[in-house]
């Protein structure tokens, strides 16, 4: 993180002195570009630096301050974005050969959330080709590393936005959690990573692992931050017929209410064999799960509860393909399409 002084690490003080005018975004910028240009060749986060993109991107959030327009709660961040979420124009390979040179003719609704926010797109980022994978080893373009430790992985399929941001290259970025690919490379890279509730985030130019289960979430050096990031790309996207049609929850105002009555989950089957010792005391002793102190903690156990999922699935899926309201659940708002075709032409 070297060459980093010049600007806070925070997003939101990031935000803060460029809105205010004390720093210009084009200098938060090139600061992290020079970290970019310094770091990347051992590290290895992105499949695409978008350096010109983004200077572009800074001199108009310098320009609305100037003149005197608030920019967004993201002005002048810069942001890291994983490979499999369509830019309109900006090459898009879900790290594989087979999607090389491809660019989309629009752009992710979070993506673009976060640029009507203010963000600086700097690139988008390395993953395990298709995020199919947990240690961002297997990408067509090559592995990305652990900032703390190059010898070893950063976790995946995000591999490249945690390391983007555990290396000071940005101090936000977007991945896609399917199974773990946001909250693996997070603990794994020593920053903070969130997967959304599913429906709180659009998956719309989210290229699918599976549409179930994927969610986009944020990644950042702390709480506020990621809570800050999730706020602007969470609510209701008609483009996603599995977006939650209710208002979302304004994140950062809780940050400061505390969580006393809230209760953990804890699996027990989880913390089983082949657990590290030292992970599992970690846990039992983290004041979060002592019973009586702040939240309280239950004991859950899934053997049986998977066991009947499994027997009820054939059932499901006869009524899923039954259902009457199934062409709408699959997507079928073509006003809302016809809408984004004619916000990205």
């Amino acid at each position: 993180m070297a060459g980093l002084d010049a600007v806070p690490l925070s997003a939101s003080a990031i935000a803060a002195v460029v809105r205010s005018g004390e720093r210009s975004a084009r200098e938060v910028l090139e600061t992290h570009l020079s970290a970019i240009a310094a770091g990347e060749g051992e590290i290895h986060a992105f499949v695409t630096v978008l350096a010109e993109e983004a200077r572009v991107a800074a001199d108009a959030v310098d320009a609305q301050v100037a003149s005197g327009i608030d920019p967004g709660p993201l002005a002048g961040v810069p942001v890291a974005v994983k490979d499999n979420l369509c830019t309109r124009g900006v090459p898009t390979t879900c790290s594989s050969r087979i999607l090389e040179g491809w660019r989309p003719p629009y752009t992710a609704t979070v993506v673009e959330r976060m640029i009507r926010a203010g963000a600086v797109m700097v690139g988008k980022t390395n993953l395990d080709e298709f995020a199919m994978g947990s240690s961002t080893e297997n990408s067509a373009f090559g592995p990305t590393r652990n900032p703390h430790d190059t010898s070893r992985v950063p976790g995946g399929s995000s591999g490249g936005s945690a390391a983007a941001v555990a290396a000071g290259f940005a101090p936000l970025a977007l991945g896609s959690d399917t199974g773990g690919s946001i909250r693996q490379p997070a603990a794994l890279c020593g920053v903070v990573g969130v997967k959304p509730t599913y429906g709180l985030v659009s998956r719309y130019g989210l290229i699918a692992f599976a549409s179930s289960l994927d969610q986009v979430g944020p990644f950042a050096h702390n709480v506020a931050d990621a809570a800050w990031c999730l706020e602007v790309i969470a609510g209701h996207d008609a483009l996603d017929s599995t977006s939650i049609g209710e208002p979302a929850p304004s994140l950062v105002a809780s940050l400061d209410k505390g969580v006393e009555g809230l209760r953990v989950g804890v699996i027990a089957e989880l913390l089983g064999e082949g657990i590290a010792p030292d992970v599992r005391r970690r846990v039992d002793r983290h004041p979060a799960l002592q019973r009586g102190r702040h939240p309280s903690r239950g004991g859950h156990r899934a053997g049986r509860r998977l066991r009947g999922v499994a027997r009820r699935a054939p059932r499901t899926r006869a009524h899923v393909r039954g259902h009457p309201r199934r062409e709408r659940l699959q997507g079928s708002d073509r006003g809302a399409r016809a809408a984004s075709r004619q916000r990205n032409a």
